[in-house]
């Protein structure tokens, strides 16, 4: 069958759709990729056929805003540039695209374009999330960032939080586009965007595993938990030699990344390079903006533009980042502590999620500072049993077949 993919964001979530993709093409399906430009590059090396979604040059203007790493701005940025900025352009492509009864969709959920589409043309639709924070629960509410919610609300409570949201905030803001659009096309009016519409009401495919998340009684029924993918572009390039022989000259690093999309990470860098030169500690700064590395790094510090994780975290001591969804999945595989810095997004969820398998530990950013960076390092290196909590969960991924699961569902949808 012919499979649209269509990815809306960085390289965290454009690389679980680059897994799925690698699995269907592997069992023969015909793969095409809907994303911004910027990831062409990737999508050819796996052989996918690419559509351009925005170029590559708007995605590194987007990239530019440092209030897209605010705790709640950022959330708005997001709506603005993803869910409303490509809702008419995303639908136009996959209409183009699309071949009746022979095509199914995949989108990730802020892809408001192609859940448009699905109402419009009938096809097999599987809404993909990435991180549990998207789901709403009274029995389990995420941590939301800016708005926590204490896991102890009582359910009204919770209910009429979730429609202040809804109310106040989110339908303003992207409702009057998307029901002129759909009122375009002939289609009625929606509203409670964040609420139950944003998830295909076929088939939604949560890329995490249930000892993760486990699912509560009021999430959508359609829901079906695959695992996490784990895919981070490993064999499209051989490990850099220089990393290599960093990596064999040494005790296990302690890595650090601010986000494969923070541009504004110089701070971070430089409190983080302190933090590895009052521990004694070697480490290494992963980012593909040279501008965000300070110019002198303590001996035993390197800078890297990107490795995959895949094959670089086995081999580190610790792994301290923002708390996106792939990066926390490829810590937990690599089975070592992990120190959070949550900014935004579905940050702050994933770091309550960590303290509470006990394998890593938060720092708000303000609160970021070397000392303070090096306390909470001890803290996860040498504390009673944090180790022994990370193998444990390294183990989990030992037999999963979390990409092959994300193929099945999409699979069950298409033509017989």
């Amino acid at each position: 069958m012919k499979v649209l993919l269509l990815p809306v964001g960085s390289h965290g979530d454009v690389h679980p759709f680059m897994g799925i993709g690698k699995e269907l093409k592997a069992r023969g399906h015909d793969v095409t990729m809907i994303t911004n430009g910027y990831f062409e590059p990737i999508a050819r090396k796996e052989g996918f056929t690419f559509v351009e979604l925005g170029s590559a040059e708007q995605y590194r203007t987007a990239i530019e805003d440092p209030d897209l790493w605010h705790t709640t701005k950022g959330v708005k940025k997001v709506m603005e540039w993803a869910m409303l900025g490509l809702l008419r352009p995303m639908y136009q492509l996959v209409e183009q695209h699309y071949e009746p009864g022979k095509t199914v969709v995949a989108g990730a959920g802020i892809a408001l374009g192609a859940r448009v589409a699905h109402d419009k043309l009938a096809f097999p639709y599987a809404t993909v999330h990435l991180q549990p924070v998207v789901f709403r629960s009274t029995f389990a509410p995420p941590l939301l960032p800016g708005a926590p919610l204490p896991s102890w609300s009582p359910a009204f409570y919770t209910r009429l939080f979730f429609w202040l949201v809804d109310k106040a905030v989110i339908d303003p803001l992207v409702t009057p586009q998307l029901n002129q659009f759909r009122a375009e096309l002939g289609l009625k009016p929606v509203r409670r965007i964040l609420g139950d519409w944003w998830h295909s009401p076929q088939r939604v495919v949560a890329l995490f595993p249930d000892w993760y998340a486990p699912p509560p009684p009021d999430w959508p029924p359609q829901v079906r938990l695959a695992g996490f993918p784990l895919y981070d572009e490993r064999g499209l390039e051989p490990m850099p030699a220089d990393v290599e022989a960093f990596l064999q000259a040494g005790p296990p690093p302690v890595v650090f990344t601010p986000g494969s999309a923070h541009k504004h990470a110089l701070d971070f860098f430089r409190e983080s390079a302190e933090a590895c030169r009052m521990l004694s500690r070697r480490g290494m700064l992963l980012s593909r903006f040279k501008e965000n590395v300070p110019p002198k790094l303590p001996d035993g510090v390197i800078h890297v533009p990107y490795v995959p994780f895949g094959e670089l975290l086995p081999r580190a001591a610790a792994l301290v980042h923002h708390g996106g969804i792939g990066t926390v999945a490829q810590g937990l595989a690599a089975g070592i502590p992990q120190l959070i810095m949550p900014m935004s997004h579905d940050q702050p969820d994933n770091a309550a999620r960590l303290r509470r398998l006990g394998v890593g530990a938060s720092l708000a950013p303000k609160r970021y500072k070397a000392a303070a960076v090096a306390e909470k390092l001890r803290g996860l290196l040498d504390g009673p049993g944090v180790l022994e909590r990370c193998k444990a969960m390294a183990a989990k991924f030992v037999g999963a077949r979390s990409r092959q699961a994300a193929c099945d569902l999409i699979e069950a949808l298409g033509p017989r």
